[in-house]
């Protein structure tokens, strides 16, 4: 029974699968917040590994303070997730004393017998009272104790990432897609993998925004209703970074099937007595190498407006010019959690459109086009 009619009250308070999806979510977001802060604070700490003006522009952009907000943000939402976790799994025994109590309320023959099953669920009342009461001041703690000295920046950060987890991706995707750019002129397999983890966090921030009916709505008004206001324009140029952010992880795994699915079919009609197992080592081994070899092409080829525009400069140049364009994302998705000004959000938009008109969209397109060539048969 769930009404505890027997009983008189609920002993024990709560949704756990509630709990649980918020503390799944401030899960995901720190472990998104923690590789940002990571590749940040490594790169900051040791800068020989990138040099020239594009390094210079990109760290002169940055507040010196980014990398320990980020830091702060992901310790506390990485507590906040295991204190809530911790709480699903009491609630739940909590619920099933409760449930427990109720039934043998139910079954009480004689008054003693009622009357013990409900002081029973008075002192569990009294015990999943105490047990909420010492979870949010151990959250409220931590927060108090990571909070920076200026008080409103990390209580922005913290409301912006657990309001819209989605959005946390997709900045974090911009800040590595950035950092992967400029590592890549130096150390193209540091730079490159660091790029693909941002192409990953693209493509998980294009299927969280899509699956929100609020991000949809927006776009939906515009198209239905005419409201073409700042959400709808935010928005947009969201949906536009994410699937541009996500072409190149999406091309290489794509790439990668084609060639290991091929090379499983190959050993195993060499093999033919043999299991389907023996297809699996010369499968993953083509998936990887093809997959990779994929991501250093797409890594390489310019945005067709770019490539135009600097078709007689050098490749050094096009490619630092590349490193300040991506660095210009980085700087917008840091200046998310900056300031709540409306003004620099509106123009966060603006700067972030443009770039994904003029290079983010066309240099998605000649990808997209470079990969389906290779994955027609």
């Amino acid at each position: 029974m769930t009404d505890h009619a027997m009983l008189g009250f609920d002993p024990a308070p709560g949704n756990p699968a509630t709990v649980l999806a918020l503390a799944k979510k401030l899960s995901s977001s720190a472990a998104s917040l923690g590789e940002a802060s990571r590749v940040v604070k490594d790169l900051v700490s040791h800068s020989s590994a990138w040099q020239g003006e594009a390094a210079s522009a990109f760290r002169a952009s940055l507040s010196q303070d980014l990398p320990r907000y980020l830091g702060a943000a992901h310790t506390s939402l990485g507590e906040a997730a295991r204190r809530l976790t911790g709480w699903h799994d009491t609630l739940v025994s909590h619920r099933a004393l409760a449930a427990r109590y109720e039934a043998q309320a139910a079954a009480a023959k004689t008054e003693q017998a009622l009357s013990d099953a409900r002081r029973l669920a008075h002192e569990l009342a009294t015990e999943h009272g105490a047990a909420a009461r010492r979870v949010a001041q151990t959250l409220n703690a931590a927060t108090d104790r990571l909070a920076p000295q200026e008080p409103g920046l990390l209580a922005s950060i913290w409301n912006k990432i657990v309001d819209d987890p989605a959005d946390a991706m997709s900045n974090a995707s911009a800040i590595l897609g950035a950092i992967g750019a400029g590592v890549a002129l130096v150390f193209p397999p540091a730079g490159l993998a660091i790029m693909l983890v941002g192409s990953g966090l693209s493509l998980a921030a294009l299927a969280m925004h899509t699956s929100d009916p609020k991000f949809r709505k927006s776009l939906t008004d515009g198209f239905t209703k005419g409201q073409f206001d700042a959400d709808f324009w935010k928005s947009s140029v969201t949906l536009l970074g994410d699937t541009a952010g996500a072409v190149p992880g999406v091309a290489a795994v794509a790439s990668g099937a084609k060639a290991g699915t091929a090379a499983a079919r190959a050993a195993m009609a060499a093999a033919p007595e043999g299991s389907a197992v023996v297809g699996l080592a010369p499968g993953a081994s083509a998936f990887r190498q093809t997959a990779w070899s994929t991501s250093d092409e797409l890594r390489q080829l310019d945005s067709p407006l770019t490539g135009w525009a600097m078709r007689s400069s050098s490749q050094s140049a096009r490619d630092r010019v590349g490193v300040a364009v991506a660095a210009t994302g980085a700087v917008t998705a840091a200046g998310d959690y900056a300031s709540d000004s409306e003004t620099l959000d509106q123009g966060s938009t603006a700067v972030d459109g443009t770039r994904g008109v003029l290079d983010d969209a066309p240099s998605a397109i000649r990808k997209s086009g470079h990969v389906m060539s290779v994955l027609r048969p």
